[in-house]
This record gives structure tokens, sequence and C-alpha cells, in this order.
């Protein structure tokens, strides 16, 4: 079974949609500061379309990512050591631990 284009419906490109999403959530702007980049870029959409997108497509490109970032740390061989080590401070011992990764 093939997966459904989450796109087919909307008139912009894919492209577009995903930076003015990326764009909004990924630097501390607003959507009509998002509208104005994309407006100087040539891309003339509302600031409530960034909305709209975002409110759609957001949870759809945050599982893609986090997909990505598991996979990756999947096929890395991504190790940690754990640390550990009695030290005494004022003549009371405290047990003190770290985690450390490759």
């Amino acid at each position: 079974m093939t997966k459904r284009d989450p796109f087919k419906y909307f008139k912009t490109s894919p492209e577009i949609i995903r930076l003015a999403v990326m764009m909004y959530v990924r630097f501390p702007l607003s959507l009509r500061n998002v509208e104005d980049l994309l407006h100087e870029r040539g891309i003339d959409i509302c600031h409530e379309t960034v909305r709209f997108w975002w409110h759609r497509f957001g949870p759809l490109f945050a599982s893609e990512i986090r997909k990505r970032r598991i996979e990756s740390m999947r096929s890395s061989h991504w190790r940690w050591h754990l640390d550990e080590v009695f030290v005494k401070i004022n003549g009371e011992r405290h047990y003190l631990w770290r985690a450390v990764d490759h």
C-alpha cells in the first residue's frame, strides 16, 4: 500500500511549504516575519497561510525528523560510558557520576 501524498491538493510546491514551516519553527520568527522573508524571495503568501501550513504539516515534519534521528543513532555505533567515583568534600563522602559519550 502506498502512502498518501499530504501535498496533493495544494497549489504551492512542497519545497516552499517545507521552507516556510521550517523557517517558522527553527528560527525565532513571527508569522509576519516569515511572510516578509518569503516575499523578498518572490513568494507571495499570507501569514495566515504559513500558520495553516505549520498547523497541518508541522507534526508531519517533526515525526520525519524524529524518525531520521532515531535511525541515525541506531545505524551509527553511538556509545556512552558511565563514570562513577566517591569523592570527599569537607570530610563528607559523596557519590559522583557522569555520562560521557564517545
